[in-house]
Order: structure tokens, then sequence, then C-alpha cells
């Protein structure tokens, strides 16, 4: 065992989070088919790789991080609870073999307790052969030490392989990996006689890897395998004779290298198959076994289904016919949103001035060489949810935002913890990074050119989507003297060590509005510093061009856009005008006018009187200028502002999402005239009605489905889940001349978008990006369960 490390050990807690945690261990490796680590910097990793033995190419092709490009017909976790667990479900068709992994947390001890994981599979058609190779690694970074109890042999071992381990957060600890029941292997093929000592055996390998590079697991243990698969061949190259069967060949090299950080465990099955892997906190003093997933998988499933059946209700208006299949399409879209929350630690890559000559401000001093050049920041730590596991894993600021909405749904803790981790990434000067591309492995999934962070850049300030839902909760909490629908069994005793938890336990934020308060007041500060960097870097210029407007201070451009694309607004490719100084876009002045509204409400809920006044006045100046500056009365619609060769101003007017938006947000009075003609648009057939939802961009419009074509047309859930709730909340709900044309459109978009997605992940198995909007199918990055995974609180009605 290796003790270096106890000199260290105060000063390693101290820099810490509590290690005493239910929600220190998760699948915390959303980049990965199935990866488990604790929310620690650096320490224990593990990860699953796996491959067929049909032929001697499947190694080659094995399957580790998620990755479109592997043919998979879906996967995804149908129930997680981050305190308990879940199970997942992966569909490899090129390998025949249909792959559960389940994994339960226990409780106990000073250091995050135990937690248990089964991985078993069976062919998808029995008609068909299924063999197939596993390979569990589990590696260590950082102090401490890793080793293998069980006795090497140099031709493989039988029975349980056990490991001890230790680290300063997660002091002494061992991992198990037992066989499961009536597991076969392939024994009679070609030169089985040559291979006989071993045949069946289970296989290892444990290697000496530098620091920071155990994510690339997965490319040592094949280049191993090949390694030695190359050598066994040897003297099988004759035709005549015939090469072996791949599975007495593609294995791990049965050596353990002293100071070894990696160990890797292979089995390989002919049909179906099944291991448990057992870790167990020292300080918890508890043996664990296979009983324990044996009763406690199907006790998670019973209690998700029951709490989930409490936060996101079928609805009434749905064929009662329909529910268990609806029910557990919902489910899945939701767990896999949960399960995708990855761990995230290391540098990021910053410059601290944009390139583009039209984000330079007027007043700004001449920059010095070194602000153009891309630095390394110190290391940072984030839990975050990801947008798409096989595409994007790693944390967005403009998508964040809704999934912290649909998580608070479930689970108001985690949301707003989550939430908590990204505030705390805010600096001095009040930005964060629009992407968190932390680390090395991180890095690896990004093109170079996206990987580079600019201070002066930002996204749509959709992180505080979730403070009226939390602030509302509250209210509502405090007035019926008790926690309403949002309780989901929070604090019960987790799986495997006590009864199956209720469906109704309460929030700790949500326990009393002081709980609320206290949690607000602690984000509040560094929450109005981002606030204020938002109105300081992307303030766009009123009296220099002449315009009238109520408010001389109150308009907005997204900095970091090039002549095509404007990253930064999330509509990438969205149709704008050219680049100037001078342009002013109406969707970043909506999403101001929006957090406005929200830093009122939370200044209000702790107290901070005078901030409140002060942000009261800003948004009357916001939405005045909506009015004045961006609101054409030619073309009936809200457009950006451009500035032409001339220095004068005009409107820079194209149908869809951006001119749609203020609606979509609620900003507009019920009553106005300006929303019957918002509305009268999206319904409109010919611009962005479609029967699969609203589209990007105008049908009409020249640039319809061209190009790129990324936010030209497509259908994207979010801004339609925005619609859906300020139509469902405000129009469709409030008294006024368009009530009726705004129900109408709330119930039959409604229908459209939950039909449409819900059909096409029964036809692909997958939720997508986006969705055509000429036929609806998915199209993009898939499994995307990220804000598309919006689709179950359409179908709930839940819009908080």
């Amino acid at each position: 065992m290796h003790l270096a490390w106890l000199a260290l050990l105060p000063l390693a807690r101290a820099v810490q989070p509590s290690t005493n945690d239910t929600l220190l261990w998760g699948a915390y490796r959303p980049n990965l088919y199935f990866g488990l680590r604790p929310r620690i910097p650096q320490s224990l990793m593990t990860g699953l790789v796996w491959f067929g033995t049909q032929d001697y190419q499947s190694v080659s092709r094995s399957r580790h991080g998620c990755d479109q490009g592997d043919g998979l017909a879906g996967y995804t976790w149908t129930e997680y609870e981050p305190r308990e667990g879940g199970v997942q479900v992966i569909n490899d068709t090129p390998n025949n073999v249909r792959i559960t992994t389940e994994f339960i947390k226990v409780a106990g001890g000073n250091n995050g307790g135990s937690w248990a994981a089964r991985v078993k599979g069976k062919p998808l058609d029995p008609n068909i052969p299924s063999r197939i190779s596993t390979i569990f690694y589990m590696g260590l970074e950082g102090l401490g030490g890793i080793d293998m109890v069980t006795d090497e042999d140099e031709n493989g071992l039988e029975g349980d392989v056990e490991f001890t381990g230790t680290s300063p957060e997660l002091d002494d600890f061992t991992i198990r990996i037992v066989e499961g029941p009536d597991n076969q292997h392939v024994s009679n093929a070609r030169h089985a006689s040559a291979f006989e000592e071993r045949i069946g055996k289970t296989h290892y390998a444990g290697l000496p890897i530098p620091a920071g590079n155990i994510w690339q697991a997965r490319e040592i243990l094949v280049q191993s395998i090949i390694k030695r698969a190359n050598e066994v061949l040897q003297p099988y190259k004759d035709p005549a004779v015939g090469a072996p069967d791949p599975s007495f060949v593609l294995h791990l090299n049965d050596e353990a290298f002293t100071g070894s950080n990696l160990y890797a465990v292979q089995k390989l099955f002919d049909g179906p198959f099944q291991f448990d892997v057992f870790y167990e906190s020292a300080s918890a003093k508890q043996k664990l076994s296979s009983a324990v997933l044996d009763q406690s998988i199907p006790a998670l499933q019973q209690s998700y289904a029951a709490r989930f059946d409490v936060a996101l209700p079928y609805p009434s208006d749905f064929p009662a016919e329909h529910y268990e299949d609806m029910q557990a399409f919902s489910r899945a879209v939701t767990s896999n949103l949960v399960g995708g929350v990855g761990y995230f630690y290391g540098t990021s890559i910053v410059q601290k001035k944009s390139s583009y000559e039209w984000d330079e401000d007027e007043d700004e001093d001449a920059d010095d060489a070194d602000s153009k050049v891309a630095h390394l920041t110190p290391p940072n730590a984030l839990l975050t949810a990801t947008p798409s596991r096989s595409f994007f894993p790693r944390g967005f600021y403009w998508d964040e935002g809704f999934h912290l909405l649909h998580i608070f749904l479930v689970d108001p803790d985690y949301s707003l913890e989550i939430l908590h981790e990204w505030i705390d990434l805010i600096d001095d000067d009040g930005w964060v990074a629009r992407e968190q591309i932390l680390g090395e492995e991180a890095r690896s999934r990004v093109p170079v050119e996206f990987q580079t962070q600019v201070p002066s850049w930002g996204n749509p300030p959709t992180l505080t989507l979730v403070l009226p839902a939390l602030i509302e909760k509250a209210k509502a909490a405090a007035s019926s003297h008790g926690v309403p629908d949002f309780d989901l069994g929070l604090n019960q005793e987790p799986l495997g060590t006590g009864p199956v938890p209720a469906a109704t336990v309460s929030s700790k934020h949500l326990a009393s509005t002081e709980a609320t308060a206290e949690y607000l007041t602690s984000i509040y500060p560094a929450l109005k510093r981002h606030y204020e960097w938002f109105r300081r870097t992307q303030r766009g210029l009123i009296k220099q061009y002449g315009r009238r407007a109520r408010s001389r201070t109150e308009a907005y451009r997204w900095r970091g856009r090039s002549p095509t694309h404007v990253l930064t607004s999330g509509m990438d490719d969205y149709p704008r005008g050219p680049p100037h100084a001078g342009e002013l876009h109406v969707d970043l002045l909506a999403w101001m006018a929006h957090f406005t509204r929200t830093m009122r409400g939370v200044a209000e809920f702790v107290g901070q009187a005078d901030d409140a006044a002060s942000y009261t006045e800003i948004e009357e100046g916001m939405l005045a200028n909506l009015e004045d500056l961006h609101w054409s009365k030619a073309e009936e619609m809200f457009c950006d502002l451009d500035v032409d060769d001339e220095d004068e101003s005009y409107h820079e007017c194209h149908k869809g999402y951006v001119s749609i938006l203020p609606a979509a947000l609620g900003l507009l009075d019920s009553d106005s005239p300006k929303l019957k003609a918002i509305l009268e648009l999206v319904r409109d057939p010919e611009e962005l009605w479609s029967p699969y939802g609203i589209r990007s961009l105008a049908k009409s419009h020249p640039e319809y489905g061209k190009g790129e074509n990324y936010w030209k047309g497509p259908i994207w859930l979010q801004v339609n889940y925005l619609m859906l709730s300020s139509l469902h909340k405000k129009y469709a709900a409030e008294e006024g001349p368009y009530r009726d044309l705004a129900s109408e459109i709330y119930t039959q978009l409604r229908k459209n978008l939950v039909e449409n997605i819900y059909n096409e992940y029964k036809r692909t198995g997958y939720v997508w990006e986006q969705y055509d909007a000429n036929t609806g199918k998915g199209q993009r990055s898939h499994p995307f369960t990220g804000w598309t995974s919006l689709v179950a609180l359409i179908l709930a009605e839940k819009y908080p």
C-alpha cells in the first residue's frame, strides 16, 4: 500500500468537498457508456470496455466512449436517481448484445459510502451468436495507491478478483469483481487444445500510467491486447494452419507491474452473461454481496416510477391506453438527462480579447500583445448536466438553464446544487465561460477552433430560469405550511440499507422560506456580479446613432459574432445583418429583460429592497426599448437593428425564433396588438408552423433550409418549450383578445411536439438535437437528452 500521502492528509481534506455525501459517487463520466467516479478532482475512476470476439477486427471497434459511429440502436438510463443509483440499457446491434448496467449506492461510513454495480448481457437476436469480451477497469490519479490482492497467474484467474486501495479523500477501500451464475465461454473452436489453460479464465492487466492519462484507458488496454495478439499469432501465419478463435487470443497480458495505477479485468462470454463489481469503503464496515443488487434494483425501479408519477404525472388529455409506453419514455429521457450529469475537472483555454474588430469598444485602450494569445487557466471543477453524451459531453451555459428546470421538478436539491457549482465559476469580473471544457479528456472531444473561451463573450442567461420556479414553490410551501408536489423521497435511506423510499419526503431548500432565502442569499452576490457583467460587456449603442428610445441605456448586442455566425446567441447560423459595432440584437435585449425580472424577484425575496427597485426601473426601460428600437411597424415583428454605410439605422428582419422570443419569454402584455401578429406568424403553415413544432426560420424565408441549415428551419425543443410555457401560463390563461388563439396554438403545438418526438424515439431509439420541419425526422446529434428531454415536462404540462 502507498502511504506517502499521509503527511499531506490534513491539507488534502481541507481543499476537497465533503466526502460523506450520498452525491459523492455517481455515473459522473457521461461521455462513457458506463463510468463511475467520485466528485473528487484527482481520484478513482472506473469504466467499462467491451467488444465482440466474432472476428479479430472487433477489438479495434471496442465500445467505451459514447460515439454515434458505433451504430448502437439506443442506450439510455431507464431509471436514474442521483442519491441511489440507476439502470441503463444499451442495445449494441453490431455485436448482437443488449447490455444492462445496474448501479446502487450504499450509504455509510465517513467517505461517501460504498456502491455495487452489475453488468449483464443477452443476445438481441437469440438466433445469432453473441460473443462478448468485457473489460472493467479502475484507475487512481493523485495521492494514494491501488494494488491487486488476488494472486497473479500468467494464464488468467478463476473466481473473484480483489483489489485494495487508499487515497486521502476515500481512505481505505476494496474493489471486488464477482463472477455471475451460468456464464458460458467459447471452448470448442479451432485450436482450442492449444489454449485450454486460458479458456474460461478472467484475464487482467496492471499498468503504471502517467498522471492525467487514466481517461485514455481504452486506447492503452486495446493496444496491449493487440500487441499480445500479434505475438500469439506468429505460429499461425500459414493459411493452411488457420488462426485460432479470436476469443482464445484477444486477451490482456495477465501481468501487473509494480506501481500500477491502472488495473483492468477482462471476461469473455458466449451468450448471456453477468458479473458484479463491489466498491466497499472501509469506513462503512459493510460487506456487500450480489443479494444487495438482487433486492435493491427492483426496489429502485418501483420507487422511482412512483416518485416520477408524482413529479411528472401522465396527463388526462392523452389516451389512457398509452400510459405505460409514454411514461416509460418520459422516465427514460428524464433519467438520461440526470444520468448524463458529469463531474469535470481541469484547466480551460482562455483568450483575453476577441479577434473581431467590431467587438472592440471605442474608448478601449490599445491592447497589449499578450491579450489575444490563449492561455491555460488554473484548474476548476464543475458538476453539470450535458446536452449529448455522444457529441457534447461537457457543460454548456445556454443548455444548462433548461436542464436545471427539468431536474428541478424531479429533484430540486440536485438542480440547485448543480446551479451553485456554475455560480461558483463566476469570476471577479462576473464572467463565466459559455462552454466548460475542463481538462484534456473534455478537450479531446472538441474541435480546436471551439476550445478557446473569451471573457467578453456570453450566452443567453438561462442559468436563472430555475430561480422563479424556486421562489414560487417556496412561497407555495409557506402558504400551505408544507412542501407541495415536489416531494420526491430525497431524504430517505439509500437503497440497500433500509426500506424502499416513499414517494414524498421534503427538499431541504424548500423546507421553509428561510431555507430558500439562505440558498438565494448564498448565490446573490455572484449572480449580481454576473448580471452586471452582461450589462457592461454586451451593452449596445443608442445615442451614438441618433436612435430614439425611452431608455438611453438599455440596448444590447452579442459580442463574439463572425460575419456568418453568432455562436454566442446560441442560434449559430440564424440570419443576421452584417457585423457592425452599432448593431443591436432583439433576442439579447429580451433575455436581459427576463434576467432583470428574475433578479428583481430574487432581490425581493432576500430583502434587497434597493436592488429590487433598481431592477424594476431597468426592466421598464428594457421593455420600452423592445418596442422603441426593435419593433418594425412595416413588418409587424421584432427585428434586430443594424447600421448601413451611411451610419443610418435600419431593421434587419427575419421571421423565426429571434423575432418571437419576446413573446416566448412572456414579456408582452396579454392584450398587446404585437402579440396578435406574433401568434399569427407562429400559426401560419407558410411561415413558422409545421405538424412537428415551430420552425426556427420561416418557410417563406429565402435562406430556409439553406447552407449549414442549423437554425434555418429545423425544430428545436427549447424555444418551443418557452413558447408553450408562455402560452400556458400567460396568454392562454389571462383575459385578453387573443386568449382563444393562444389556447388553440398551445393545444395543437403540444400535441404535435410530444407525438413526433415520441414516435421518432420509438422508431430510432433516440431523442435528437433537432427535428426536420418538413418530415419530423430526428437529426444531428443523438442521444440529445439535454433540452430535448423537456418533452417530458411538455407531456406532463409542467412549466416551472
